[in-house]
């Protein structure tokens, strides 16, 4: 039986390679202003960024350096050193207080930009956990509270972030109001699906298309167990985000650098090359983990009952609604559901990652990527007595692949484009 396991890893590889800051970010930084750069980075690819962008005004530009400064806010074992841009390595997906501290040094250093300086946001996935400023009369743990019940509910990330707005000072277009004297360049790596800018690291520098009585549908669709002064926040006008007419936005661009399509094309013409046939699902993919699981083994089954070579390959952002009290990300919860519903196909495997190294878990940069399944993965479930659907009913994804030895342990990536998933039918 051939190990597609190696093939597997540097499909996804060249997925996150393509969407690395080292590989996307120069190209598109902006000429030295007459005045300062301040660079404002929030994201699992924030530090990245930064130490980019100082290469490229620093090394490259010759760039004085007193005149560049900035704070790059990351998830806890993303950071990278940097020579003039400060690192702060914070909460994520729960906030906690160093994201607190660090969203209130970053809207105070854009408060203090002039008509001449740069104020360059450098954005990734990562963001809306990174920057945790909460509305008045909203505490930290009430903000903490309503995120847990959020990433529970089963919510996609775009309804998520659509209540993280309605809850922040620095959300949905308020960072572009804070730093709006200065000219303001937002330039970001996409990790939802549809490349939505309002959506990215929750809109902090562009208009938001939704209102508060979207974010009270939302809390009032999943249920949401939520404080009082929740509650009267979203009931609050001053707390709606910022619309298209603003002045915040007089001198504000926004431009994507990466995409999620972009690594799937990287993903697909590494599978290509090997000699597959591909089955492209798109780069937009979302819904439940374990759903989305079955039809793609459907489509698995159907190729190898024609007798084809193939590779379905997808990304976007999957959801799980937890039920059980099992630890777990939603590449995970997928490759555990593909494990019940293949087991008896030796000739498939496949991975379910996500590009920025972390797959749920607890913050940790230890926190797997995702898993693998292959005709090990099967074996051991036999030899152990693995039964995948109780692990699935207690959400319990990680710790049915540490019996494995199936999960995915790729470090933190320092970028984030959402998932990659591969199926390699031989």
């Amino acid at each position: 039986m051939t190990d597609r396991r190696p093939l597997l890893r540097a499909i996804f590889d060249a997925a996150v390679a393509a969407a690395h800051p080292d590989v996307v970010l120069s190209a598109h930084l902006r000429p030295v202003p007459t005045g300062r750069i301040i660079c404002l980075a929030a994201g699992k690819g924030a530090a990245a960024m930064a130490a980019a962008a100082e290469r490229h005004y620093l090394d490259r530009l010759r760039f004085d350096p007193a005149r560049l400064s900035g704070i790059a806010t990351t998830r806890h074992g993303h950071g990278v050193p940097t020579r003039r841009i400060k690192v702060i390595e914070a909460g994520h997906p729960v906030p906690d207080e160093a994201g607190l501290k660090a969203a209130d040094e970053t809207l105070a250093l854009a408060q203090t930009a002039g008509p001449d300086d740069l104020l360059l946001v450098l954005l990734s996935g990562g963001g809306s956990a990174n920057w945790i400023a909460p509305a008045d009369g909203v505490s930290f743990a009430q903000k903490q509270q309503v995120t847990r019940a959020l990433l529970r509910s089963g919510a996609p990330i775009g309804e998520i972030n659509t209540v993280r707005k309605h809850l922040s000072r620095i959300k949905g277009g308020r960072l572009a109001r804070a730093g709006q004297r200065a000219e303001l360049v937002t330039l970001a790596i996409s990790d939802v699906p549809h490349d939505e800018p309002s959506a990215i690291a929750s809109g902090p520098t562009v208009p938001d298309p939704t209102t508060l009585a979207d974010a009270r549908a939302i809390v009032a669709k999943y249920r949401l167990d939520i404080d009082d002064a929740v509650r009267r926040a979203l009931d609050d006008p001053k707390n709606e985000s910022c619309k298209p007419d603003d002045a915040a936005f007089a001198r504000a661009e926004f431009e994507l650098i990466a995409r999620p399509k972009a690594s799937i094309d990287a993903a697909v013409k590494a599978a290509a090359e090997a000699g597959y046939a591909i089955i492209e699902l798109g780069a937009d993919l979302e819904g439940e983990a374990r759903e989305v699981a079955a039809e793609h083994a459907s489509l698995a089954l159907k190729a190898r009952a024609e007798g084809k070579r193939v590779a379905i390959i997808s990304g976007g952002e999957l959801t799980v609604t937890v039920r059980g009290q099992g630890r777990g990300g939603p590449n995970q919860e997928y490759a555990l559901a593909l494990a019940g519903l293949l087991k008896d196909t030796p000739d498939i495997s496949a991975l379910a990652a996500d590009t920025d190294g972390a797959d749920g878990g607890a913050g940790s940069a230890s926190d797997p990527a995702g898993a693998l399944i292959d005709h090990l993965t099967f074996s051991k479930m036999r030899s152990l007595h693995l039964d995948p659907n109780a692990y699935l009913a207690n959400n319990d994804a990680t710790a049915f692949f540490t019996l494995t030895g199936d999960l995915l342990l790729t470090g933190p990536t320092l970028t984030n484009v959402n998932d990659v998933r591969v199926i390699l039918v031989d």
